[in-house]
Order: structure tokens, then sequence, then C-alpha cells
């Protein structure tokens, strides 16, 4: 079992990696040039100027639905990774185990496709199809009248609100 000193030179690097990010960061805000112009000053490649929404506004819910597709297929990777390294010492067992894993995430994957989460056209009143599906689920499952939630469009009807 190894002490703490073993860990000082470690910790050493990192405290000297972060003095040099800050180091770095204050002398190009220091030294660096400034030249402001409206090219710099004007939205990239969009043509949208970017506007700071009101705490109150919420994001759609495709936002959140690729945020957690991008998760799930980012773990998926971290899992790849030790196993490719210790892939001739697992033999075939670690294929198979691999295998089914694999095969898992493409169930997933096609349950995704299926249900519409990577479709980004809009559908009748603004609302994209896998969150149109979401609501009408919601509502079938709560109606109003026993004491449930009731689900509806927000103004724009972009927006989705959870009633109780």
């Amino acid at each position: 079992m190894g002490t703490l000193s073993e860990y000082l030179p470690v910790v050493m690097m990192a405290g000297l990696a972060t003095l040099f990010a800050g180091a770095s960061v204050f002398v190009a805000s220091k030294v660096g040039p400034r030249r402001p112009n409206p090219a710099k000053a004007a939205p990239y490649e969009s043509g949208i100027t970017p506007v700071r929404t009101p705490s109150t506004e919420r994001f759609a819910v495709k936002f959140y639905l690729v945020a957690m597709l991008f998760i799930i297929f980012d773990i998926e990777l971290v899992f790849f990774y030790p196993w490719a390294v210790i892939f001739r010492e697992l033999k075939l067992f670690g294929l198979i185990e691999m295998g089914v894993f694999v095969a898992l995430l493409f169930v997933a994957y096609f349950y995704i496709l299926r249900s519409g989460a990577l479709d980004w056209e809009e559908t009748e009143r603004g609302i994209p199809r896998p969150v149109r599906a979401l609501v009408s689920q919601r509502a079938a499952l709560h109606s109003p009248g026993e004491g449930g939630t009731d689900v509806a469009a927000g103004p724009d009807d972009r927006r989705i609100t959870v009633v109780p």
C-alpha cells in the first residue's frame, strides 16, 4: 500500500498546470491587443443576435432529449475503452459480453429512431413529434378532473408546462 508521498508529484503537476493556465489567461488579458470592430461584434454565421432570455422562460424539450441521447452514447464510449485495453485477456467471454452490450444499445437507438426523438421537423402548433407524443401520453394518464396533472402548451405553442 502506497503512502501519500507517492501522490506528491501528481499534486504538484496539477498545481503547476492550474497556475500556468491562470497566469496565461491573466497575462493575455493584460497584454493582448484590443481592437473591436463591427465584424467581431456581429453574430457568428447564423445571423441571429444572441439575447438573454428571462429566467422564467423555459427551453424546448427537444434540447433535453438531445442532451440525454448524447450522454447515453458518450457513456457507451466510456465502457468501450477499458474493454478494448483488456480485450485479449477476456477472450470469447469478453467478446460475447460486449456483443450483448452493443445489441442493447442498438435496441435503444432504434427505439429512439422509431419514437421520433431525432426528428427536428415541427408538426402542427409548432411542437416536435416526440414532445407531442409525450404530451398526449401524459394527458391520457392524468385527467384534470381526477386530481392529476394537466399538460398544456405554452404561450407560443413551443413550450410545455405541466400544471398541477
